[in-house]
């Protein structure tokens, strides 16, 4: 448990600037931009982010017994057990062969949430958008606007470009880290390690009401096989798929198993809700498992996953419980932006996007 007593949740703990309507705005616009050449290019709309999916799962989530007063809020206010839907990705807008190296992302679909939930959330799911890093790459939704113009940019750049430019940030990247550093930047533009997308640990970055308090999440390994991929060299050149191919393999031959972490908020200064780009130090606040996620062997990557996670889902964090309300300018920018990106997904391709009420439609 943390070192000091949680921060109380307040319904002033947010301090919106008075401009994010107009950034939300520009960013809906240059999410359309991306998605407009990508669908041209493959005619097939795909996400504005995370674009290209690795692996499609289907597990269950095991809320733990005997937890602290101030961790059992929410989807883990007392023990359950829950289908979850998982799709593990890359960031950018379109689909690039592996050798391109970016952050990853796991978004995490808990099915048949009861409770109160948030507005314009009208299914029985619980959301978490995570990515490989505990905090984001920009402070504010003002700050990530000039990222996003900067990737739909560079959207019809040729891959030739893509990847040398990659593989330049990952030798300067990792100069960095035989020095004990860690360029988030250069991470976020190419230059992530080549290493096994399962070994990774994924965080929310930015936090959410958790309950009567505020928090971070985390989903982190602990099964031997998924522990023993974290930081593994994975050689993925002349393979465009290589991280799919490797997840497929893992999945043919192994379960895995993760844990839910949480991070309460227990110092004001320490950990702002406003600057997403700050992280939360563990020393004053330690992750904390609240739930275990298992996944069996399966096939992680066929059409109908494909068709009904890919296609028929959306992920965000703005679906789920009152009690989990995502906080901060970047969430707030999720607000505004993951609907009608989800929107240009259904309209383009025909398929609509719902929240599901169980998962006996996805085989394995």
């Amino acid at each position: 448990m943390p070192l000091h007593d949680p921060i109380p949740y307040d319904d002033d703990a947010e301090s919106p600037d008075p401009g994010e309507a107009a950034v939300h705005e520009e960013m809906i616009a240059t999410f359309a931009t991306i998605q407009e050449t990508t669908s041209g290019h493959y005619g097939h709309a795909v996400r504005g982010v995370h674009a290209k999916s690795h692996g499609l799962l289907k597990g269950r989530l095991e809320v733990r017994e005997g937890l602290a007063p101030a961790l059992a809020q929410g989807l883990v206010a007392t023990p359950g057990s829950y289908e979850v839907a998982l799709r593990l990705s890359t960031n950018p807008g379109d689909i690039l062969d592996d050798s391109v190296s970016t952050p990853r992302g796991l978004a995490v679909k808990v099915v048949g949430v009861e409770g109160a939930r948030l507005p314009d959330s009208p299914g029985t799911s619980q959301d978490f958008v995570l990515a490989n890093a505990p905090a984001f790459v920009a402070p504010d939704a003002k700050a990530f606007l000039r990222s996003l113009k900067l990737l739909a940019a560079t959207t019809d750049t040729p891959q030739i470009f893509k990847k040398a430019f990659s593989a330049t940030l990952r030798g300067i990247e990792g100069v960095i880290e035989s020095l004990g550093g860690k360029s988030p930047t250069l991470i976020a533009l190419g230059g992530h390690p080549e290493t096994h997308l399962l070994g990774e640990t994924f965080y929310s970055q930015v936090p959410l009401r958790w309950g009567d308090y505020v928090a971070k999440v985390a989903v982190a390994p602990v099964s031997l096989e998924l522990t023993a991929l974290t930081g593994a060299a994975l050689n993925v050149n002349g393979k465009p798929n290589g991280l799919r191919e490797a997840v497929l393999a893992y999945f043919s031959a192994h379960e895995a198993v993760w844990e839910l972490r949480v991070q309460l908020r227990t110092n004001a200064r320490t950990m702002p809700i406003e600057d997403a780009s700050v992280p939360w130090p563990e020393h004053e606040s330690p992750y904390v498992a609240v739930a275990t996620i298992t996944v069996p062997r399966q096939s992680s990557w066929d059409e109908g996953r494909i068709k009904a996670i890919d296609d028929g889902f959306a992920f965000s964090p703005w679906n789920g419980l009152a009690a989990h309300r995502p906080l901060g300018s970047i969430m707030r920018a999720r607000r505004a932006a993951y609907p009608r990106s989800a929107d240009f997904r259904a309209t383009r391709n025909g398929c609509p996007i719902h929240d599901p009420r169980d998962l006996s439609g996805i085989r394995g």
